[in-house]
């Protein structure tokens, strides 16, 4: 029964090759934790997380704490006798550590992501089987991965630099494009986009938490006109009773993003009608294991469901999304919108091969074959950018 003998964690900044700015941060790198799981028969997995503090609570400091210095020494000598074994596991975790370990009130959901994906990698490799985000769930296929147009994100910005970006956005031949939008000229940066991306272009805004209520509904209004249908947390993530009345107010889909980590966020926002969409990231919801079960959960309650990522992701976490995507293709409605698989697109260098990035009009790459998650990591490229590291055994 193959059991985890070593923990090796490295936190990573992986330069991006433009700036990435939006009304809640503004970033050059990726801010990335690694971890690598050793099993006692020698196989290796890969694990990967971006904590944001805006997002789930949890800086990148503290969430290598956390792992550090309580979660990794609890799993060291953990044994699985299969993949399913795992996965059984991680299902009951359902995107957080086991209460026993770390209370569930303690931000956690981005750092349980790298221990969930690790251990997918690890168990899955030792195994020879693909990871795969429940029990009993069929590996993924590519052809499941065909219905699925990845979108364009225009980070925010103004003058000729925002521009040339709508303008690649329009050569590359997306289908889909989401506006980071800030404060202040959400209209002007919205009328320019489509102008430059045309009409044909299903085009959707996120604003990042930038407006209160007030400010929200006049430019709801107001981007009517230019056929925007669909915003992402136009208001705080923690403003309930703000996000209820847009939904009840504007004519239009209320997305909520920031703030929604864990089984009881999301079912918040179900039972406030605070929304009529979600974004789900694997990063941020514990891991493929619980991202998939805040899927299942968003689309039983009715929500236009998005498939996002966070900024920076190298190849190995845009893997795990094929892998999401690929469970999530059977279900009806399913998934409206994607975004990830960005690889170098964004990234200076990804230390994970083979390269996973989506292709000319936001077609996804093929998943990787092979068992886990279907990745190697340079080591040698992760230590380049490296910024802090912790071993535990």
């Amino acid at each position: 029964m193959p059991t985890l003998t070593k923990l090796d964690l490295f936190a990573v900044d992986l330069p991006f090759k433009v700036a990435f700015r939006h009304a809640a941060a503004a970033r050059t790198t990726s801010d990335s934790l690694f971890l690598r799981a050793h099993l006692d028969n020698g196989v290796q997995g890969w694990g990967e997380a971006l904590p944001r503090a805006y997002v789930s609570g949890e800086s990148r400091e503290r969430a290598f704490a956390l792992l550090r210095d309580t979660v990794l020494p609890a799993l060291v000598g953990r044994s699985f006798g299969s993949l399913p074994e795992a996965v059984s596991f991680l299902e009951k975790c359902d995107g957080k550590a086991p209460p026993e370990w770390v209370r569930p009130e303690v931000p956690q959901t981005s750092a349980w992501c790298s221990v969930d994906l690790a251990l997918l990698d690890a168990f899955g490799r030792a195994a020879g089987e693909p990871a795969r985000p429940a029990v009993g769930d069929q590996a993924p296929t590519a052809a499941s991965l065909g219905r699925y147009r990845y979108s364009g994100v225009v980070s925010a910005g103004r003058g000729w630099p925002y521009a040339r970006s709508l303008l690649k956005n329009r050569a590359f031949g997306f289908r889909h494009v989401k506006l980071k939008l800030e404060h202040d000229g959400a209209v002007r940066a919205a009328r320019t986009a489509r102008r430059l991306l045309g009409r044909r272009v299903d085009l959707r805004v996120d604003a990042n938490m930038a407006w209160d209520v007030e400010q929200a509904l006049e430019v709801i209004g107001r981007l009517q006109a230019v056929g925007i249908r669909s915003f992402e947390q136009p208001v705080a993530s923690t403003d309930l009773a703000g996000l209820a009345r847009l939904v009840a107010e504007a004519p239009a889909g209320i997305m909520v993003d920031e703030g929604l980590t864990d089984r009881d966020s999301l079912q918040r926002f179900i039972a406030h009608r605070a929304c009529t969409a979600a974004n789900v990231r694997i990063s941020k919801c514990g891991g493929l294991i619980g991202a998939y079960a805040r899927c299942r959960e968003a689309l039983d309650a009715g929500l236009v469901l998005q498939v996002g990522c966070q900024v920076g992701e190298s190849s190995l976490l845009s893997a795990a999304h094929l892998t999401l995507l690929s469970a999530l293709a059977p279900l009806t409605p399913g998934v409206r919108f994607a975004e990830g698989c960005f690889g170098r697109h964004l990234l200076r260098e990804d230390p994970a091969a083979p390269l996973i990035q989506f292709r000319y009009g936001g077609r996804p790459p093929p998943r990787p074959p092979g068992a886990g998650l279907g990745v190697q990591i340079d080591l040698a490229a992760l230590q380049r950018h490296m910024v802090d590291q912790a071993s535990v055994s």
